[in-house]
């Protein structure tokens, strides 16, 4: 989850405890999922829709780090569709995107969501999701080390925590300061979608921070800036070229 600075469950049995399952798994901060989907007609009128859906498409076609993780899913098998896989919504304050498994939907914060450069860090951070979700059996809901994964190799991975993007959030730092925005930004997301101690969520992540921090798939590197993405993006192309030819 792309928190501000997810995932649907299952659908629970009918008891009296339903809606706080369903919180205890980010639920409140996707309002929107559980109402039905209005008219194209009706979200066309809504400004936040709109801008929504241009700089969701912007991203799509031109951001390497979406491109590359696209074509990533493609060669897997989970091919992504722009109208099928991506919803904006309405969402908490606190969040800017998440990832419903349920759908395998990535959810847009569109009320939150204000600049193009946020929305390729949250659609690239999602589609990591996504791409965990695609070619492993990710247990989201009952496996907080799962989760911890995912969102450890979303941070690192996704551009979230280059330097430009912390020197904006006023976060300086010499030696080892990505692996500790990596650290603080996967605990800061799963405390946003699970009702447990930070206790909890930091030893979760601690205990797999480095084998999902060392794991760089798809991009064989950390994407520390938008060239690097780029670079990325031509040798997985080159990759896949290499190995038809073989």
């Amino acid at each position: 989850m792309e928190r501000e600075e997810g995932a649907s469950p299952p659908a629970a049995p009918d008891t009296v405890g339903k809606e706080e399952q369903e919180d205890d798994l980010g639920y409140r901060l996707f309002p929107e999922r559980n109402k039905n989907p209005q008219s194209f007609l009706v979200r066309s009128l809504f400004t936040y829709h709109n801008k929504c859906q241009v700089m969701l498409r912007m991203t799509l076609e031109t951001n390497p780090y979406a491109q590359l993780l696209l074509e990533a899913m493609k060669q897997s098998g989970c091919t992504v569709f722009n109208d099928r896989h991506f919803s904006c919504e309405n969402c908490d304050a606190c969040v800017g995107g998440g990832f419903d498994s349920a759908t395998s939907q990535i959810v847009l914060c569109q009320n939150n969501i204000h600049h193009q450069s946020h929305m390729n860090r949250v659609v690239a951070h999602e589609l990591i999701h996504a791409f965990d979700h695609c070619r492993a059996h990710v247990d989201w809901f009952k496996n907080v080390k799962h989760l911890a994964c995912s969102e450890i190799r979303a941070a690192n991975l996704s551009g979230d925590c280059t330097l430009v993007n912390e020197i904006a959030r006023f976060k300086f730092g010499l030696k080892g300061h990505h692996q500790t925005c990596v650290r603080d930004r996967a605990i800061r997301s799963i405390l946003a979608v699970r009702k447990i101690s930070k206790e909890t969520a930091e030893k979760a992540v601690d205990e797999v921070f480095d084998a999902c921090f060392n794991d760089l798939e798809p991009f064989g590197r950390i994407p520390h800036s938008k060239t690097d993405a780029k670079r990325a993006f031509r040798d997985f192309q080159n990759r896949d070229r290499y190995n038809a030819n073989l």
